[in-house]
């Protein structure tokens, strides 16, 4: 009972973190969107400084570390901490589109498309698809977190690790696909990280509108991370 009131605390805790940093998120977005767009974000993307570009690349990675960084102190062991990850992460996605509705009443609907992610290529999709994922990161990392609790260890073994990866990269490069394509009608796959094509790749950025998001890939990749959560209950149950 004592561990799962500890645990109860540190989601709390650990959300209530997670939703400040969502808030710090959505704060930035504001910011850039009353320079850039101040009529409204919308594709096709402004042209940004490349300063900005690359300052924006670092900060998401500053973010993922922070994440990291939460993680590691509610836990000590390694699945642990991999749960608090995911949580946090979770959380703070969700909310920094609870945020942005708050402030600039946008999106307008789930199915607005945004820019996700920078790294290691720009992420597009529909709000609703991330939102999707998040709720899945948090089914499994409170499922983890329940055995932890129950018997002092989650076990997940290679069938398990291999549907989560491979479920991961399907959802990776459904985000990716779109945007990556429509570049590489200029610059080979290798050339876009090229740091002196940033320039010009910024340029063409501004001439991107999204054309196709694979909802049949999103259902893949979904089906795969809930059957890792199907095998992870089985798994735990039996021992």
């Amino acid at each position: 009972m004592e561990k799962l009131k500890s645990t109860g605390s540190k989601l709390l805790l650990v959300g209530i973190f997670a939703m400040a940093m969502g808030f710090m998120e959505s704060a930035v977005v504001v910011y850039l969107r009353e320079i850039y767009y101040p009529d409204g974000f919308d594709f096709p993307l402004q042209n940004i400084d490349g300063h900005i570009g690359i300052t924006e690349i670092i900060r998401e990675a500053a973010t993922m570390i922070m994440l990291l960084g939460v993680a590691f102190l509610a836990a000590r062991r390694a699945m642990e901490r991999f749960a608090w990850f995911i949580f946090a992460f979770a959380i703070w996605d969700i909310f920094y589109y609870v945020f942005l509705k708050l402030i600039l009443n946008w999106p307008e609907s789930l199915l607005t498309w945004d820019i996700l992610f920078l790294i290691p290529l720009t992420w597009v999709g529909p709000v609703l698809a991330p939102i999707i994922n998040s709720l899945t990161m948090i089914i499994l990392a409170l499922v983890i977190l329940y055995f932890i609790d129950r018997k002092n260890n989650c076990k997940v073994g290679v069938p398990e690790w291999t549907l989560l990866i491979a479920g991961s990269i399907v959802i990776m490069i459904n985000y990716m696909e779109d945007y990556t394509s429509f570049m590489m009608q200029r610059f080979s796959f290798i050339e876009l990280f090229a740091s002196s094509n940033l320039k010009k790749i910024m340029e063409l950025s501004s001439q991107y509108i999204p054309m196709n998001f694979n909802w049949w890939w999103l259902a893949v990749g979904e089906l795969m991370f809930f059957a890792t959560i199907y095998f992870i209950i089985r798994k735990n149950r039996k021992s």
